[in-house]
């Protein structure tokens, strides 16, 4: 470890910089997740990316790769110089001054090298401080969230259910505040506060969605926030109890908004999801602007896409969101497959009475964990479960954004049928929709008609995101990364083993992709050369990338 860090004093990581800086100057930063579109379409203008690279040694097309954990569920986000990602806290064993707690961490890397900067623990939420009968923290999944960075500030969904502002720079430049704790915080209960230092993340301020909005998290709290100048969007995180059968917290907010600056609860909605919800709320909201008004759109846990209007001003006091229009995404047959009362686990295949045979026929309620895409004036928005739960069969519908109430059929523009459940978003470029379902179909749609041009089969599961760029379509599965061309015939570019399963979805800035497996991130840069490797905190070849 010490003869790979010292790699980065020597001048072999300066002109690594510079050559990188140089090089992608004319590029742009990915700052959360949909990049620079608050409608969080998953597409880039970056032209001159390879169509495939080779991630294991000798490695080809990458510039560096960095080993940060055992599960990197999130998505990195780059910004200023910085890679921002969320993994689960494996990389503590080489530091003596933390005991594992399992609840995951924040990591900064440099852009250019992938040296770590600095990084943030997150400690595992005790079971005493969790509502009785929560279903939570048994999986160990990490911070999940795709990092938000605007200005000098991140702000993060934790797996601890908080939302978090930190600091860019880390602990490098003093403990800014008003949160002042972050070493008893980074400790984990039971145990003394570190001794911090210049590589310790740096809290600015922390929301707590149990302790403060009430909520009940299943499974794990998760959300790509949106940033919208001094507003931050997120769901709640609510979920359902233990035996899967209610909501314990009904009456809790699912969707809210907070001010960047403070961290203060500035709106919520007033729905009553939690009296309809199947499962946990995780679905990241996205925004679009229609005639003229800015709505901030969601996915909720009843199945069910709502647009809201975004905030234009900073309430003195907390307000109630203004409900813009609702799209039950969930048709009859959906919601009540055998014409009886309703149950949401009828298909599980966990179940003993289930009749579904896990290959994507059966019929049943899903609800919304993708973000509904906003796209020209249309929210684009797919449904489905929680993988453990099973395949069966998907929608994925158009909806007229510029509709007002219950719009379940004047807002419908078209519905796709063909493909199953997914937990993906969808990316719209040149009138071609890409859509990936769980079991690893991409399907090529016309975006007016949501006619298919194609359908691929990759056979390995998938739950990242499409990535359109340079006239390619980028895709992670459990086998590794797909690149197709992006074209109305099926025509596959390259098949890329990563050595472990990638759930993530591949992210372009400044002329480079980064690509995360379950262990390891990777940043491919056409011409670039690794002949080294390391462990945490990122390698990279001893005369840099060769272009």
């Amino acid at each position: 470890m010490d003869k790979h860090r010292a790699k980065w004093m020597g001048a072999g990581a300066a002109a690594l910089a510079l050559s990188w800086a140089a090089a992608c100057a004319r590029a742009g930063d990915w700052p959360q997740w949909g990049g620079g579109d608050p409608g969080r379409n998953m597409v880039s203008a970056e032209t001159d990316l390879p169509e495939s690279f080779k991630a294991r040694s000798p490695a080809t097309n990458v510039r560096w790769m960095a080993t940060l954990g055992t599960a990197i569920q999130g998505n990195p986000t780059v910004s200023g110089g910085r890679v921002f990602v969320g993994t689960d806290d494996a990389a503590l064993d080489d530091d003596p001054r933390f005991t594992r707690t399992h609840g995951g961490m924040v990591q900064c890397l440099d852009e250019a090298t992938g040296r770590l900067l600095w990084r943030l623990p997150i400690p595992e939420r005790p079971r005493s401080r969790l509502p009785q009968g929560a279903h939570y923290g048994e999986q160990r999944l990490g911070t999940c969230s795709s990092p938000a960075v605007s200005g000098d500030r991140v702000f993060v969904v934790t797996g601890s259910c908080e939302v978090l502002c930190l600091d860019v720079h880390g602990m490098a430049d003093g403990n800014d505040g008003p949160f002042q704790d972050e070493a008893r915080y980074m400790a984990g209960a039971g145990h003394p506060p570190i001794k911090l230092g210049e590589k310790d993340g740096d809290i600015i301020w922390s929301f707590d969605l149990i302790d403060q909005l009430g909520i009940c998290p299943h499974d794990v709290a998760s959300c790509s926030p949106l940033v919208d100048g001094r507003f931050l969007y997120t769901v709640s995180c609510n979920g359902v109890d233990r035996p899967h059968e209610k909501c314990l917290r009904p009456e809790a907010p699912s969707f809210i908004a907070l001010d960047t600056q403070t961290g203060k609860l500035l709106a919520t909605d007033i729905e009553g999801l939690g009296h309809r919800m199947w499962h946990c709320l995780w679905s990241p909201p996205s925004i679009g602007v229609v005639n003229g008004r800015k709505l901030v759109f969601f996915g909720g846990a009843d199945g069910v896409c709502y647009a809201f209007e975004a905030l234009t001003d900073v309430p003195s006091q907390p307000i109630h969101f203004k409900k813009v229009w609702q799209f039950d995404c969930d048709p009859p047959n959906f919601r009540r497959p055998t014409g009886g009362p309703f149950n949401y686990y009828i298909g599980d295949k966990r179940k003993k009475y289930s009749t579904n045979k896990d290959d994507g026929t059966f019929i049943g309620p899903s609800e919304i964990i993708s973000t509904p895409v906003f796209h020209d004036g249309r929210v684009y928005v797919t449904i489905g479960q929680d993988p453990t739960h099973g395949r069966g069969r998907g929608l994925l519908h158009c909806i007229d954004a510029s509709k007002t109430g219950d719009i379940t059929a004047s807002g419908c523009v078209w519905t796709y049928e063909g493909i199953e459940r997914t937990i993906a978003s969808i990316a719209i470029h040149d009138g071609l929709l890409f859509a990936v379902d769980l079991p690893g179909r991409v399907h090529c749609l016309d975006v007016e008609t949501g006619k298919p041009y194609w359908v691929y089969d990759t056979h390995a599961e998938s739950w990242g995101t499409p990535l359109v760029a340079d006239g390619k379509v980028y895709l992670c599965n459990k086998k590794g990364v797909i690149v197709m061309a992006e074209a109305k015939e099926p025509k596959v570019l390259a098949t890329i083993p990563l050595g472990s399963a990638s759930y993530a979805t591949p992210v372009v800035a400044n002329g480079t992709l980064f690509i995360a497996s379950q262990s390891t991130l990777w940043a491919v840069q056409k011409g670039a050369t690794l002949q080294a490797s390391a462990g945490t905190g990122g390698s990279v070849g001893p005369d840099g990338p060769k272009r």
